[in-house]
């Protein structure tokens, strides 16, 4: 029998640090093998297939972004329950979040399918990476499935407390995705649709290893009595998840806004934006790492109703995102053109690529502390201040691109992610200190309520 591990008890940094870096090292080659996807395309395609790789992120995002709020905002009920050592009700939650996550596929992937070339069209995409757009977008979302069944499937295991599985299953699938990807376009001299089926093929080896984990986990096993009767567990899955959902797409809608701009000012500064954010997404792991990490603990030391250790507990994952700010904020300062070399090849996008992960780069600290402070209210079950911190970001995205691209031109586009970080960063601060220090007087509270009725006896 497969054990769960349980982080409610221990010593709080050394539990959350056990937790944290196998997870740290599954979303870095997740994002490793993204840049090796961009640099084999960039590198062995060219630029322009590469802005039509890129000019899908904010798409893709908007897409895949939803479906992980969901079962992310499904893990916090998962660990609650689990917290709790609530058994049955931890296994009719993993039922009822596997029929939720099925139904949201098969809509997901004929929505996403449908109106990709529409919304293609309203991003003002060049017709010379129009083709290779689509392309790419087709298989993707055709491949939704296998995103969806991998995200499930961690998700479940990161509440149960194991985050070593999901690091197993990206070393593999990582391994398949560099060494295929290049077979695909220096070999079989495929186009981006090369790659967009390498990553469908590596999201399918994942989720089987994740899944083989969870089949011997006694703890889950489930019948066809956990299926049933679970009115009342899908509402509140549907309350942990849709926001979360919502808080990502909302977000996508902002980013998809920015690339709307960067489209209109043409190829070279699609390609330049395209190479930043893969930067960006591989810079910020560690603090998303840590923001996950956190979901995970608080959710279930929330569930076990340790409130004081939640504290603790952010602590720690505040400490780590400000050592990784530290890091990678010098490295995108100081070796800027270097970085955007490794992607790129024209010198006008080098040359644009660079001033961005500057500005971004000094900056970067809100959105590090913006993943601790949002997933500790997610993990204590309150997901309405991180979805409406979700619009705010988009708000921001879009009055800034929109009224400071004629006087800044591409560097707008820096500006509305720096301003949307700050923004969030603000009122996800403020839930969380609220919620907290709420919890936190209860605890003291009933404490002192107990040793009052000890002293009595």
């Amino acid at each position: 029998m497969t054990k769960t591990y349980d982080l409610t008890k221990g010593k709080t940094t050394s539990v959350v640090l056990r937790f944290f870096f196998p997870m740290l090292l599954t979303n870095m080659l997740q994002q490793i093998y993204t840049i090796a996807d961009t640099m084999i395309v960039g590198k062995g395609l060219g630029d322009n297939p590469l802005a039509a790789v890129g000019n899908m992120s904010s798409l893709t995002f908007f897409i895949i972004g939803f479906s992980l709020g969901l079962t992310n905002g499904f893990s916090v009920s998962i660990a609650q329950a689990y917290g709790a050592k609530n058994i049955e009700r931890l296994r009719k939650t993993i039922a009822a979040s596997v029929l939720l996550s099925t139904v949201i596929t098969v809509l997901l992937t004929a929505v996403s399918i449908i109106f990709l070339h529409p919304v293609l069209v309203m991003l003002q995409t060049s017709e010379v990476i129009m083709k290779d757009s689509l392309l790419y977008g087709y298989v993707i979302f055709g491949g939704l499935f296998s995103t969806i069944a991998y995200n499930l499937c961690a998700s479940i295991l990161r509440a149960l407390g194991d985050s070593k599985t999901p690091f197993i299953a990206i070393i593999f699938s990582t391994i398949f995705n560099i060494v295929f990807n290049w077979v695909s376009i220096y070999v079989l001299h495929m186009g981006v649709e090369g790659p967009a089926v390498v990553t469908v093929v590596s999201q399918i080896i994942s989720a089987a290893i994740c899944y083989m984990k969870l089949r011997k986990i006694e703890e889950i096993r489930l019948t066809k009595e956990h299926f049933r009767d679970n009115i009342r567990i899908y509402l509140e899955l549907l309350k942990n998840g849709v926001p979360m959902a919502i808080m990502n797409s909302i977000t996508a809608i902002g980013s998809m806004t920015v690339q709307y701009f960067v489209n209109g000012m043409g190829v070279a500064y699609t390609s330049a934006f395209s190479a930043c954010s893969r930067y960006i997404v591989l810079f910020i792991q560690p603090s998303c790492t840590a923001g996950n990490a956190m979901s995970s603990f608080t959710s279930q030391n929330y569930g076990a109703k340790k409130y004081r250790r939640i504290y603790e507990g952010f602590k720690v994952c505040m400490a780590i995102s400000l050592v990784t700010y530290i890091v990678f904020a010098a490295v995108m300062v100081l070796f800027p053109r270097f970085l955007a070399s490794l992607m790129l090849n024209g010198d006008q996008q080098i040359e644009l690529a660079r001033g961005y992960l500057i500005r971004s780069g000094l900056m970067k600290f809100a959105v590090d502390f913006l993943f601790v402070v949002r997933s500790g209210c997610q993990g204590m079950g309150k997901p309405l201040f991180p979805m409406i911190s979700g619009a705010l970001e988009m708000i921001m995205r879009v009055v800034v691109i929109v009224t400071c691209t004629e006087r800044f031109g591409f560097a707008a586009t820096s500006y509305a992610e720096i301003a949307a970080w700050i923004a969030a960063l603000i009122i996800n601060g403020i839930a969380f200190a609220v919620f907290l220090n709420g919890y936190l007087e209860k605890e003291n509270t009933e404490k002192f309520a107990f040793r009052k009725a000890l002293r009595r006896a």
